[in-house]
């Protein structure tokens, strides 16, 4: 925790931009319908994360390349969050699915705990037989396939921090399970009963969720990854083996 907080003190000029956006959206916006002013200011947190995974170290090489996976991610993200906001619920669905993929190819499948999946994926089933006879046109088939690329995503996050169980990969994995409450809040909402303060909690699980996951991208940052051994204990276990 101690390193968390750290962590954060050491890029808290680069994360500044996006905790004043979220702090303007919550004070303005309050029943948005689509005006431009408003999408501005949905967007604006989640364009100040890509910068933020920019700025804090980046370039196109294979040492950056979870930081490129995850700014790819924000970008779709960013690209459903106008959708959204101007009503088209369906393509801004599409565009955080292939957000989701993006995420998950940066979590990996290794390892793959694949028991620690088995929640996520009953609670997926569980869910989209609770409003699946709600359903109509294109969400028939969208919205499980965007619920299961979510679970998915949530179910890689968390398994990469139970397996690794460092502070900054337990955020992200926290984080990924508010983003599954965030849009779980939008389909209940929408599809099954009407949830009290429904936008105010469903933005404020989803800016939580996002900005635990563009964070994750200092891992970047540091030349000695998770789950792989430094070389002078490569170099020792080598030794060790001739003798």
């Amino acid at each position: 925790m101690t390193d968390l907080i750290h962590l954060c003190k050491s890029q808290a000029l680069k994360l500044a931009p996006f905790v004043n956006f979220v702090v303007l959206y919550f004070a303005f916006v309050r029943n948005p319908h689509g005006e431009l002013w408003t999408t501005i200011l949905k967007c604006a947190p989640i364009v100040s994360l890509m910068f933020f995974v920019v700025m804090k170290g980046f370039a196109f090489n294979k040492q950056y390349k979870y930081s490129q996976l995850i700014l790819i991610g924000l970008i779709f993200s960013c690209g459903g969050d106008v959708l959204l906001n101007i009503d088209m619920f369906p393509h801004g669905m599409g565009s955080f699915a292939v957000a989701q993929i993006f995420y998950i190819s940066a979590f990996g499948f290794k390892p793959l705990q694949w028991k620690l999946g088995i929640p996520f994926y009953v609670l997926w089933a569980i869910t989209i037989g609770l409003v699946f006879k709600r359903l109509e046109g294109v969400l028939i088939v969208g919205l499980p396939i965007y619920g299961l690329l979510l679970l998915t995503m949530c179910y890689r996050s968390v398994a990469r921090a139970v397996h690794y169980k460092t502070p900054i990969f337990i955020l992200c994995g926290i984080c990924s399970v508010l983003f599954v409450i965030s849009d779980s809040l939008i389909a209940f909402d929408m599809f099954l009963l009407p949830v009290p303060n429904a936008r105010l909690w469903i933005m404020i699980t989803y800016y939580a969720a996002q900005f635990g996951i563009a964070l994750s991208t200092t891992i970047d940052m540091s030349k000695k990854k998770p789950g792989k051994m430094s070389p002078m204990k490569k170099n020792g276990s080598a030794r060790r083996r001739v003798k």
